[in-house]
């Protein structure tokens, strides 16, 4: 399951490999649709890739830190490094293009 960020441990947590963050509210419709195809790419990518969610409702200067705009907002860090942000909905067919792509990025720098 994704593990909540707050900015007392969003460092600790992003700080080796690939880490996904959700940048989310509960009342936004958009990110209530991006959480099922969230927890199916958690899944299919364990091992590989952390998932990760902070709530922007309790975490606003955290986002604001992050220059999130729209939500659902998801930045990918590689290594503790914010490096890359997906801003809306995308269905899980065009999220699992984006990380397998990333990993093989990953994988030719390692």
């Amino acid at each position: 399951m994704a593990k909540n960020l707050s900015a007392s441990n969003i460092e600790a947590e992003t700080q080796s490999g690939l880490t996904l963050v959700d940048f989310w509210a509960e009342w936004c419709g958009p990110c209530r649709m991006m959480n099922p195809v969230l927890e199916a790419l958690e899944k299919k990518y364990q091992g590989q890739i952390k998932f990760a969610k902070v709530n922007v409702d309790t975490n606003q200067a955290l986002a604001q830190s992050y220059q999130i705009m729209s939500i659902p907002a998801l930045i990918l860090f590689k290594d503790g490094v914010a490096k890359e942000k997906v801003v809306g909905y995308k269905p899980q067919e065009a999220m699992e293009k984006y990380l397998d792509s990333k990993l093989a990025e990953n994988n030719e720098t390692n």
